[in-house]
């Protein structure tokens, strides 16, 4: 499981194309660099979308933002940080 997460930091350590937010939205892009990459990027009615992995279609739910305060730690966030023009993953809390 780590494994893909560490592999979806690295698409964005080194995007296809650069996030320019007057030309596209932030959840856009995200999908198309992950796409991009290979990616099964599927609608997740609770998150902004899911990645899904193997053939026993097990989903990785994820929400995008670019304001890392109050992330639900239910879902991975893949946060925007505008001044550094980078991005990070916030992992889901595990019970």
């Amino acid at each position: 499981m780590m494994q893909i997460y560490k592999v979806i930091v690295e698409v964005f350590e080194k995007p296809p194309i650069f996030y320019e937010p007057a030309r596209q939205p932030l959840k856009a892009w995200v999908i198309y660099c992950l796409r991009d990459r290979g990616f099964k990027v599927i609608y997740d009615q609770n998150a902004d979308f899911a990645i899904e992995q193997g053939r026993e279609s097990n989903k990785l739910c994820f929400k995008v933002t670019d304001d890392p305060t109050d992330l639900d730690p239910k879902f991975a966030w893949i946060v925007w940080d505008s001044k550094n023009r980078t991005v990070s993953l916030t992992l889901p809390m595990v019970n």
